[in-house]
Order: C-alpha cells, then sequence, then structure tokens
C-alpha cells in the first residue's frame, strides 16, 4: 500500500466516526420530545420536563458544535503536514528518541487540550451555570487545568518514556515489557487511585458517626461485607450533581459518596445505593473489568508490536524518518475501529453488570428506595428518560433508567 492510500484510509476512518457519532446524535436528539413512560411520570413535573429538555437540547447543540470544530482542525492538521511539523520541532531540540518522542506527544496533547479550552469554559460557567449545576470557581477551573497537566507530564510521560526505552532496547518484544508494566501500573491505580489521586482535586473525609453510618454498617455486617473506609468527597465543589463509587480490593477498598448524594437521598436510599456498589464487588466485576483490561490491553500491544516498526505509517504523516511515535499515531487511528467494537462488548456486559448489582441489592436490601434513589439522582441531573435504542447500545454502560425499574419491580 502506498503512504498516499493509507493516508486517505486514515481520513476515511476519522470522517465515518464523525459520521455515525452524528447519525446517533440525531436519531437520539428526535426523541427528546417523546412522552415520558408511565413508570417514570413522577421523576419530572410539567415545568422540570420542560428544563429537561431544554438541557438536552442545549447539550445536542454544543456537542455537534464541538465535534465539528474538532473535526476540521483534525482534518486541517493532517492535511497541513501538522505532524511532520512537530516532528521536525521536537527534533531540534534533542536527538535522543525518548526526549523528542515525549516533546512531541506533549506539543500534540497540551496543544489539543488549549484549543479545546474555551469550549470547556463555556459548558462549564455558561451552560451548566444556565441549569444551575456549576459550582467550580474560575480559581478551581484552572487549578483542575493545571494540576490535569502535571499529571499528564509526570504520570503520562513516564510511563511514555518507559514503553520508547522498551521499544529501543528490547526491539519486537518491547510489548510484553510494556504490557507488564501497564498491568503493574493499572492494578496499583485501582487500588490506591483514592488514596493518591482523589487528594489532589478534591478532599475527603470519613463518614462521621450517625445515622447514615450505623445504617450502612448494620447492612454490611448483614451480608458480610467489610467495609472500614466509607468517605465522603466534596463533590459539591464543582457541581450539584451526585455520585458514589466504589474502588479498591481486598484491604484497600473503599466507599465514596458525595456531599451531594447525601444531600439529596435519605438513609434507606442511600444505603440501597450502597448495596448496588457492594453487589458489584460480591459478583467479582471489579476484578472482571480489570482481566478484561489487561487482555485487551496486551491484545492491542501485540498487534501494535507487529506493525509499529513499518516505514509506511511514518510516511503516511509525512515524516520520512520512523518513529515510535509517529507510528503510534497512525496505529491508534487504524485500530479505532477495533477499539469501537471492544467498546461495544464492554459496555454490553457493564450494562449486564448493573442489573446484577441492582438485583443483589434488591435481595439484600429492597428495591424500593434504590427506585426512588436513581428517580432523584436523575431529575437532580436532568437525564434523558427517553433515549434512542441505538444511542443506548453504543454509548451507555448503564441501562437506561426505564430498564432499570423494570428490572427491578419484575
Amino acid at each position: 500500500m502506498q503512504p498516499t492510500t493509507l493516508f486517505y484510509v486514515l481520513i476515511g476512518i476519522i470522517v465515518i466516526s464523525f459520521l455515525f457519532d452524528k447519525f446517533l446524535d440525531y436519531i437520539n436528539a428526535k426523541k427528546f420530545n417523546d412522552t415520558i413512560p408511565e413508570k417514570l411520570v413522577d421523576v419530572y413535573d410539567e415545568d422540570e420536563y420542560k428544563r429537561s429538555q431544554a438541557y438536552k437540547k442545549t447539550n445536542a447543540t454544543f456537542s455537534t458544535l464541538t465535534a465539528i470544530f474538532s473535526l476540521l482542525l483534525t482534518l486541517l492538521f493532517f492535511f497541513l503536514d501538522g505532524f511532520r511539523i512537530v516532528d521536525d520541532f521536537a527534533r531540534n531540540f534533542s536527538n535522543n528518541s525518548i526526549l523528542f518522542g515525549l516533546l512531541f506527544f506533549g506539543i500534540i496533547l497540551i496543544g489539543s487540550d488549549i484549543f479545546s479550552l474555551p469550549f470547556s469554559y463555556y459548558k462549564t460557567f455558561v451552560i451548566e451555570e444556565k441549569f444551575g449545576f456549576n459550582k467550580t470557581t474560575l480559581k478551581t477551573f484552572w487549578l483542575d487545568k493545571i494540576k490535569s497537566w502535571l499529571m499528564t507530564i509526570i504520570l503520562g510521560g513516564g510511563l511514555l518514556a518507559i514503553v520508547i526505552w522498551f521499544y529501543e532496547f528490547t526491539g519486537k518484544y518491547f510489548w510484553l515489557y510494556t504490557w507488564a508494566i501497564i498491568t503493574a501500573f493499572s492494578i496499583f491505580m485501582n487500588m490506591f487511585y483514592a488514596k493518591l489521586m482523589v487528594p489532589i482535586f478534591n478532599k475527603q473525609k470519613p463518614l462521621e458517626e450517625g445515622e447514615l453510618k450505623s445504617a450502612i454498617n448494620e447492612y454490611a455486617k448483614k451480608v458480610g461485607f467489610t467495609i472500614d473506609n466509607i468517605f465522603v468527597i466534596d463533590g459539591s465543589k464543582r457541581s450539584t450533581k451526585a455520585n458514589a463509587y466504589f474502588s479498591g480490593f481486598g484491604s484497600q477498598k473503599r466507599i465514596t459518596l458525595f456531599d451531594t448524594l447525601i444531600n439529596d437521598l435519605n438513609t434507606d436510599e442511600i444505603v440501597a445505593v450502597l448495596a448496588h456498589e457492594v453487589g458489584h464487588y460480591k459478583k467479582k466485576h471489579i476484578v472482571f473489568n480489570i482481566i478484561t483490561t489487561i487482555i485487551l490491553t496486551g491484545l492491542t500491544l501485540y498487534i501494535l508490536s507487529l506493525f509499529i516498526s513499518s516505514p509506511l505509517l511514518s510516511l503516511t504523516l509525512g515524516v520520512s524518518s520512523p518513529s515510535f511515535h509517529i507510528g503510534l499515531i497512525a496505529f491508534g487511528i487504524l485500530y479505532s475501529p477495533i477499539s469501537e467494537i471492544t467498546g461495544l462488548l464492554m459496555n454490553y456486559m457493564s450494562r449486564k453488570f448493573e442489573y446484577q448489582a441492582d438485583n443483589y441489592a434488591k435481595e439484600t436490601f429492597t428495591s424500593k428506595p434504590l427506585i426512588t434513589s436513581l428517580k432523584k439522582l436523575s431529575k437532580n441531573s436532568l437525564s434523558n428518560l427517553t433515549p434512542h435504542p441505538a444511542y443506548v447500545f453504543v454509548h451507555y454502560s448503564h441501562p437506561t433508567l426505564l430498564q432499570r425499574i423494570n428490572n427491578l419491580d419484575a
């Protein structure tokens, strides 16, 4: 295959992916005005439903404009030999493959983030503010951005440097070493993310003694689940939207509640939400996800090792000197259709796991408070109650609210 042919294959993948996503957005938007299903009529009153529709339409329009801008910027970068220009710039600073590889990706990633800044700002301080969700201050917004860049440089740059080093010194077997280091890093982060990373962005403190903690401990004792780490995070620092999540395993497992969740739900509803999270742990969903991710990562790296040394990948992006970082960009685009397929499978399994976790909560606690909690959380986030099935199939990692309630009522 000629470099020019492969170049247009890459462009075709990018454009087709864009058109497919916009088609899904279009058919999903056509259902924004659908009548609310009977089981969900108590989620919104008339005014709230109109507000929900306005929120969905505003976000849909904003998403389309953002996607169009991103597509045009990407195509412009491709057709103006942007990768060659950045590669030449990086090589002027060093002949070391690791250093200019890091500089290359640093320019690409941070440059892309800078271009997206106005959209991020508008989303936070105009759209989210208009609909009453935003609690982020300008100081928090910019501190978050700076911290994210620093974490990308330190963690992302460190991992990338190790991967390039493996490639330089182990040749075709680099994927095995890379797979090992990424696996170790993933397991470490899963265990210690809440303890090491979350404090960089949020304050978290142990749940205070009281009715809620007693109810949680009583439930945990009933199902034989040892939980010594229940934390409350200051989610209200950025948004009024609520959440809860389970992280870690073994002695490092912990449950984290957003302070907004505690404000929005009563004690039984919070325990029901936690029962759902415990269900994920008891059903080994976390372990399954880790193992599946490790396997998919290994498969991807092995396929990458078969093509990364091909000069064709670099020539396709206008760079005459074959290099790991250029080949990685071209391969990433070529591999994206496969990533989409594996993403569909992972979303399918995730939706199955959500049903299983709901059933666990229903069997070990009760379904009614879980149903009311799901309705409250949907109402408070102005969720879409009538998404298109195709959109759900592709994008949703959770079943729809109606699907979950039908399952809990069965």
